[in-house]
């Protein structure tokens, strides 16, 4: 009989406490400075692989990432296989959940 009691009892706070857990799950701060870190690696990152590509064209391209990991690729080139090769550059890096590719080819 006690050991009914105290399995209730456990299972009854499990219950109440199960709603604040979410809420704290949601109230989670996305501007945590390891987020920022995370998210600095990876622009970091993409930026050195379109540097190490040499190709004059990739060096107006603006990259950020957000705290979600999706980078945002912006800015012009010269063409389009440039704005193919820095999308793919992008989502070939680690950490990359998606690429949201905004670049322009530039008209002369």
């Amino acid at each position: 009989m006690m050991k009914l009691k105290f399995g209730t009892t456990y299972l009854l706070v499990g219950c109440l406490l199960a709603p604040m857990a979410g809420a704290y799950a949601d109230n989670v701060d996305n501007d945590h400075p390891m987020n920022l870190v995370k998210d600095s690696a990876i622009t970091a990152a993409i930026k050195t692989k379109l540097a190490a590509e040499h190709l004059p064209s990739l060096k107006d391209i603006k990259v950020d990432t957000d705290d979600k990991g999706v980078v945002w690729l912006s800015g012009s080139t010269d063409t389009q296989t440039s704005i193919n090769k820095a999308g793919s550059i992008a989502r070939n890096t680690d950490g990359v959940i998606a690429v949201k590719n905004q670049i322009i080819v530039k008209s002369n």
